[in-house]
């Protein structure tokens, strides 16, 4: 069984979707899907031990040889991609079965939990994938299951988020795709490692050129990259609050992952940083996304979408890193990945939370939540600290690793910009915390309880993991710099 892990982490939640029709109670079928979640999170932490232990696992399919047959291959780049999914997955489905009750119709909740495990094995089968097609096939299942979901929301105005996402998904799918093809015109093959062997042959072509700028664009509209980021705001402020908890953890991650592996591992990184002006291009884009996506949240009245535009600053931190192209610059911003997770995760949960007790996210309806709901509002409040970079959470040492990388490369205007960016994190923070803890509770809403503990638990374990791995970073920093030195070439 050890020896198929890489296939059942697909299939597992891949082939429990459809079971899920044969369930006929939504509780039923809530503890199916978080049976099938917590599999894959297991399976998902054995495969990371084991390549820490051995190295990059192998897994032919069918026993066919690449490249005549598809390869799964996991190395500590995607084993530790595979653990923020399935780990953010499995906590947030913990509070699913209260928070769906109140935003989506009874009748949709099977067709809820459909749509969540296709899309958890879509982003699964991205990131274990060592086929090029095989990415856009499983981006396809991922994406399309995502428009669903997003629509499901009881507001209106989510099926405009599902939409605008759907035009500007698909367009960012069909550039991966031309891009696709274009390396498989130019080689004859599809798999990551054989492309990463014959591209350096053609890598001088205007086709190579065209098909790595292709691959880009598609990437970075997945990534919600400034300023392609117009549809994400919407799509995470009108969503099911557990649909928004799940892909502000995940979705922007897997598509980092794509941007990482395809320039590292597939195109190369001479050819990524040196032959195109990629660096100055993100690093110029990643500082942008920061500065404007930081001061549009500041002026949000919707706290969902307060943290949607925050999203997209944190992607910024995260190209700048990138953009550093050094083994700490990349470990930077594997780190933030795994640490980012873990805060949105955290936050939008709790939002859910004070949906589902006052049928708001409204900022003016947030004022004195902090003496009614003590326990939601602290752990925002964490969440909100760990955003900042404040000692002592996952923020600070995402943080503390990119300025390192940027003063070893001698980048200190970057720095500087770096830190004055997350003292506009300050700015939005505080106007949540000045709303619930120094204003007056809403007139005619004095009886409002505290979250329901099928809520609080998953809300703590996530915040418990924001203040847990600032602290001890053993486990976070050892797999990402690992990661990052094997796609230098740096042995350890």
């Amino acid at each position: 069984m050890l020896a198929h892990l890489p296939i059942l982490q697909v299939i597992v939640p891949l082939m429990a979707a459809p079971l899920c029709l044969l369930l006929t109670r939504p509780r039923l079928v809530w503890l199916f899907t978080l049976l099938v979640s917590g599999s894959a999170f297991l399976i998902s932490s054995l495969l990371l031990q084991q390549v820490m232990a051995s190295g990059t696992i192998i897994y032919e399919l069918g026993g066919w040889d690449a490249p005549w047959g598809i390869e799964y291959r996991i190395d500590q780049l995607n084993a530790l991609i595979l653990l923020i999914i399935t780990g953010v997955s499995t906590v947030i489905l913990l509070a699913a079965h209260t928070s769906i009750q109140e935003e989506i119709p009874a009748d949709r909740h099977t067709l809820f939990y459909i749509l969540y495990l296709l899309s958890l094995a879509g982003m699964l089968g991205i990131v274990a994938t060592a086929d090029a097609f095989n990415v856009f096939v499983f981006l396809e299942i991922s994406s399309l299951s995502a428009y669903a979901l997003i629509a499901l929301g009881k507001d209106r105005r989510a099926l405009w988020a599902s939409y605008q996402y759907l035009i500007m998904g698909t367009i960012g799918a069909t550039f991966i795709l031309i891009g696709i093809g274009l390396m498989y015109q130019m080689t004859g093959t599809l798999n990551m490692y054989d492309l990463s062997q014959r591209l350096p042959e053609v890598e001088n072509t205007r086709m190579a050129f065209t098909a790595f700028a292709f691959v880009i664009v598609g990437v970075c509209l997945k990534l919600a990259m400034f300023p392609l980021h117009m549809w994400l705001p919407n799509a995470y402020a009108y969503a099911p609050s557990i649909v928004t908890a799940f892909f502000a953890a995940t979705a922007t991650k897997v598509a980092i992952y794509l941007l990482i592996r395809f320039t590292f591992s597939i195109f190369g990184l001479t050819f990524s940083f040196t032959a195109l002006p990629l660096q100055l291009l993100f690093v110029v884009l990643g500082l942008a996304g920061i500065f404007v996506a930081s001061t549009a949240a500041i002026y949000q009245t919707n706290i969902k979408h307060l943290f949607a535009y925050s999203s997209v600053a944190q992607v910024g931190y995260m190209i700048v890193g990138f953009s550093v192209s050094t083994v700490t610059g990349l470990m930077a911003t594997l780190l933030h990945m795994f640490n980012h997770a873990l805060m949105k995760s955290a936050l939008f949960l709790a939002l859910g939370a004070v949906m589902y007790r006052i049928g708001s996210v409204k900022l003016n309806d947030f004022h004195g939540l902090g003496r009614q709901m003590p326990y939601t509002m602290a752990a925002i409040v964490i969440g909100g600290l760990s955003l900042i970079g404040v000692p002592l959470t996952v923020g600070f040492i995402s943080k503390w690793y990119l300025l390192m990388a940027l003063i070893e490369k001698g980048w200190w205007p970057v720095a500087v910009l770096i830190l004055l960016g997350s003292l506009l994190a300050v700015i939005y923070v505080w106007r949540l915390v000045e709303a619930a803890y120094f204003k007056p509770s809403v007139a005619g809403r004095e009886t409002v309880k505290e979250a329901p503990l099928s809520f609080l638990i998953p809300i703590w374990i996530l915040v418990s993991a924001n203040i847990y791995f600032g602290i001890d970073t053993r486990l976070s920093i050892q797999v990402a710099q690992a990661a990052s030195q094997s796609l230098f070439g740096v042995s350890p």
